[in-house]
């Protein structure tokens, strides 16, 4: 949903500029962490690729091994995908999902059952450039049976993007036949119809199917599927009623319980912070009755919270300093950049009221 992310372009770029600032904060003894993260979480991703070649070109070095270098753990890999182009991210989870013992199913799964099928043909495109390897014959290498046959529909790509109003019947119908009204499942079925029609066409077939069996399509996906087959049909009709809301789930399971899911944390924060991100925060608190922002508070620290907090729009780049030195310099110089802190996200008229404080605290005596 273009428009609805939470990371925009920053006017008055300058990538030269930037790269000098990233290179004085990293410069000697010490890494000033607050200016790398505060810079690149307010430049978009397009500019981040500008300031990686005017690194190079200034310093001739590479700036992502750079920061490899001088950052560390969470913080680290998390600088790290934003360096990355969208694509670049997406299939170098996908590799990272395949290699090595073993198959993380569930990273499978969630790119290519939430992405649009210009970003999937974009992907197999890439891997292949990147890896001279298809990742069709990758995916069906590591994973087999019913999963494999809807992963390789997926990376088709050719979804029908349109409603075709004579077969919402039909295929509403066959679902049902196909699983709730026989005794075992006709699991080709759902990996057809799901695999192949539109979102908008699914939506329509979705209602259909709750007439006429008197339940949701997941709840018969639930009782007639299993394992990887279950997962990744649930995941395909979440994406189909939305893509926010299957991804705020996503989100909220990653930071459920004991532990916190990083990885996923942060893939979904990246990848979508300047597609959705908004609308994402807006599942969250809509079906877990928290922010997302509180949550991120609650499971993570340091400068890898704060990064995370900036991606998301959870936090304001703002603080009142009741002096009049401060006040002069914020005159003077439109590039002055207050230092961070940290608050809850606002309401519109709040916002609307910092620049009359700003005004009020500067006209006053100290």
């Amino acid at each position: 949903m273009a428009g609805r992310g939470t990371v925009k372009a920053q006017s008055g770029f300058n990538a030269n500029n930037d790269a000098e600032t990233l290179y004085k904060a990293m410069k000697g003894l010490g890494t000033n962490e607050a200016t790398i993260l505060q810079l690149l979480t307010a430049r978009s991703n397009a500019q981040r690729q500008q300031i990686k070649a005017a690194y190079k070109t200034l310093h001739g070095k590479d700036l992502v091994s750079e920061l490899k270098s001088e950052l560390g753990g969470k913080f680290e890999t998390l600088i790290v995908a934003l360096m990355a182009s969208p694509v670049m991210f997406d299939v170098t989870s996908l590799r990272n999902a395949i290699k090595g013992a073993g198959t993380n199913e569930k990273v499978l799964i969630e790119i290519l059952a939430s992405r649009t099928q210009n970003e999937i043909r974009e992907i197999v495109k890439t891997y292949k450039q990147e890896y001279d390897h298809s990742l069709e014959n990758d995916v069906s290498g590591d994973v087999g049976g019913h999963l494999k046959e809807m992963l390789v529909i997926l990376l088709q790509a050719k979804r029908q993007q349109c409603v075709q109003e004579g077969t919402i019947q039909s295929d509403a119908q066959a679902l049902f036949n196909a699983g709730e009204k026989k005794f075992g499942t006709n699991e080709d079925q759902f990996i057809t119809i799901l695999g192949n029609r539109s979102a908008e066409h699914l939506r329509r077939v979705f209602d259909a199917y709750m007439k006429l069996s008197g339940h949701q399509i997941e709840e018969s996906i639930q009782r007639e599927t299993s394992g990887g087959l279950r997962d990744v049909l649930l995941a395909v009709v979440k994406c189909a009623r939305s893509v926010p809301a299957y991804l705020a789930e996503c989100l909220y399971n990653s930071m459920k319980g004991a532990g916190t899911d990083d990885a996923t944390l942060i893939r979904i924060v990246v990848s979508r912070s300047e597609i959705d991100l908004l609308d994402i925060r807006a599942e969250f608190r809509k079906s877990f009755a928290t922010s997302l922002h509180k949550k991120i508070k609650n499971d993570t620290s340091g400068d890898y919270c704060k990064t995370l907090l900036l991606l998301c729009g959870g936090v304001t780049r703002v603080r009142l300093w009741r002096t009049r030195a401060l006040f002069k310099v914020y005159s003077s110089s439109s590039a002055f950049i207050p230092p961070l802190i940290l608050i809850p996200p606002v309401s519109e008229s709040a916002a609307a009221a910092v620049p009359v404080a700003l005004a009020s605290l500067k006209s006053s005596p100290v």
